[in-house]
């Protein structure tokens, strides 16, 4: 399994998490998968890095408002999709 792979299961399992209400268990496992998404696009162009602090930003704005549903889809589907994305671009 590559390291985006397996970011892309913890973004699922942290994203059911939230999905669950069990938000507190979802925001710890959401640093770590934050910090492995961080660490696979800042290698990619700029562009996904770019995407990526539009995504973060977004994600941050849910956390915030305690928007627990909104943020696990950002973290389900736009997360995702930019890491799959930033994968098929290598």
């Amino acid at each position: 399994m590559t390291a985006i792979e397996q970011c892309v299961d913890e973004c699922r399992r942290c994203a059911g998490l939230f999905r669950l209400g069990r938000d507190v268990e979802a925001a710890l496992d959401m640093v770590d998968v934050f910090d492995d998404a961080q660490q696979l696009l800042i290698a990619a162009p700029a562009q996904f890095q770019q995407d990526w602090a539009a995504v973060l930003t977004h994600m941050l704005e849910c956390q915030e408002r305690q928007d627990w549903l909104g943020l696990a889809d950002w973290m389900e589907f736009e997360l995702i999709e930019l890491l799959q994305k930033a994968r098929s671009s290598k």
